[in-house]
């Protein structure tokens, strides 16, 4: 059954075994963030090696950023008004 069919399924699910499979879920969440969190600390990655593991992900999902991405982003407005 692939992943998608699966998701499908759940909307065969009571309220009551969405409510369960969703608190399950979110501890499971809850248990790979905290491995995945004392690996990183175990293994003292610099910045450069986090960088680069940033870059090799987004080329594995095969996202890419093009300066359109970017464009506008900054605020030019001069700022919140100051009273004297």
């Amino acid at each position: 059954m692939t992943l998608q069919e699966r998701i499908k399924s759940l909307d065969d699910l009571s309220k009551e075994d969405m409510i369960s499979l969703f608190e399950i879920l979110s501890l499971k969440l809850s248990d790979l963030e905290t491995d995945n969190q004392e690996k990183m600390a175990n293994d003292n990655y610099t910045f450069w090696d986090m960088t680069i593991r940033f870059r090799e992900q987004m080329e594995k999902e095969g996202v890419e950023f093009t300066d359109e991405d970017f464009a506008n982003l900054r605020d030019r407005s001069l700022g919140r008004e100051v009273k004297f």
